[in-house]
């Protein structure tokens, strides 16, 4: 399907912009699919036209930093970078020796979905720790939190949680707090990977910081891509003294953007009047709609609890197939025929009720 937009020149001319793809079709693959919220692309439009200082020194960036300082608490560095790869490298770097080591779930994404860049390009070990649930505990760290001072073994001095996690599950305060006051007193230092940190605030239903920085988290990667953004993260140091470096591993990891703004400009616009609790919210509500619904069809067998924007479930032989001729999803893990269903910030209840009328029928259908 293609559709001509008009582009408006400063001179006043116009070009024709052809449109490659039906706006109409929506999938449950992930939330990276989605486009950009309208509010955002309004943002970046406003910072848009004139002169800024290049590589972070504009009024935007300067005004992110307020902006995260009111979710977070004053004494927080904010350094905003292009994508979360990117922003999970350049968090444990900052927080790790060249012999250091990162403790993380086997599930998680600096472990499964980086293509080996946090060990190739930021130089670490990962020690991984299988779960059921994706979430680490004192418990789950201490089979790898052990050996220092052991020169033939990396020095385990980091732990990496994701919020929610992989699977979709959600921290609370609490847990994060144990997890934390456990390393701590080992002398270890706590990362959370919050590429969905928006949707575990919607469904703990409370402030960013509770179970952040409040919780004894040292160093974020805020996420903000998959809540609407066209790119861009930030990394929030929450104890700057735990982290070193991050003005120069930024640069040196190629995540410094010389037009800043429009990465600020985002943030800010999804942070100022609450847009990403809005955005985060609704797409969870609109897991737990296809949650509601697939529950009550016999033959599906959710495998997760569903605490953000992602249900989990395995399918009968041979539906998988015959849904993705419809709806786009990935399977989760094809020996068990697991699938991922994924909401987006854009997921209309529309979408979930068509989505569940196609699972009926191909169950249905054996």
């Amino acid at each position: 399907m293609t559709s001509t937009t008009q582009a408006i020149h400063l001179d006043g001319s116009t070009t024709d912009h052809s449109r490659l793809h039906d706006p109409s079709v929506r999938g449950f693959a992930s939330d990276n699919y989605s486009g950009v919220h309208p509010e955002i692309l309004a943002a970046l439009a406003a910072a848009n036209g004139g002169h800024q200082v290049s590589y972070g020194e504009d009024i935007y960036t300067a005004r992110l930093q307020e902006v995260l300082e009111q979710q977070f608490g004053t004494g927080i560095e904010c350094f905003p970078v292009f994508n979360g790869t990117g922003a999970n490298v350049l968090s444990l770097q900052s927080l790790l020796p060249r012999w250091g080591a990162v403790i993380c779930a086997s599930t998680a994404h600096i472990n499964m979905d980086e293509n080996g860049a946090p060990e190739r390009i930021g130089g670490m070990k990962l020690l991984q720790v299988p779960t059921e649930d994706g979430k680490l505990t004192p418990a789950l760290i201490d089979r790898e939190a052990w050996g220092w001072g052991d020169e033939h073994r990396a020095q385990p001095l980091v732990v990496s949680i994701t919020q929610t996690t992989e699977l979709g599950t959600c921290y609370t305060p609490e847990e994060v707090r144990a997890i934390a006051d456990h390393l701590h007193a080992k002398g270890m230092k706590l990362h959370m990977d919050g590429a969905r940190l928006a949707n575990a605030a919607a469904h703990l239903d409370l402030a960013l910081r509770a179970f952040t920085r409040d919780a004894g988290v040292d160093i974020l990667s805020f996420g903000g891509t998959k809540n609407g953004l066209l790119f861009g993260e930030v990394v929030v140091a929450l104890n700057p003294e735990a982290a070193h470096g991050l003005k120069y591993l930024r640069k040196m990891n190629m995540q410094l953007a010389s037009k800043m703004r429009f990465i600020s400009a985002q943030f800010i616009a999804l942070l100022d009047d609450g847009l990403w609790l809005r955005s985060a919210a609704h797409a969870n509500a609109m897991a737990a709609r296809l949650r509601a619904a697939v529950d009550q069809i016999d033959g599906v067998e959710p495998t997760q609890a569903t605490e953000s924007n992602g249900v989990f479930a395995i399918l009968p032989e041979g539906v998988a197939d015959r849904l993705r001729s419809q709806f786009a999803f990935y399977d989760w893990d094809a020996a068990r025929r697991e699938v991922r269903w994924m909401c987006s910030f854009d997921t209309t209840e529309e979408d979930i009720d068509a989505f569940v009328a196609a699972i009926r029928r191909e169950v249905a259908a054996g």
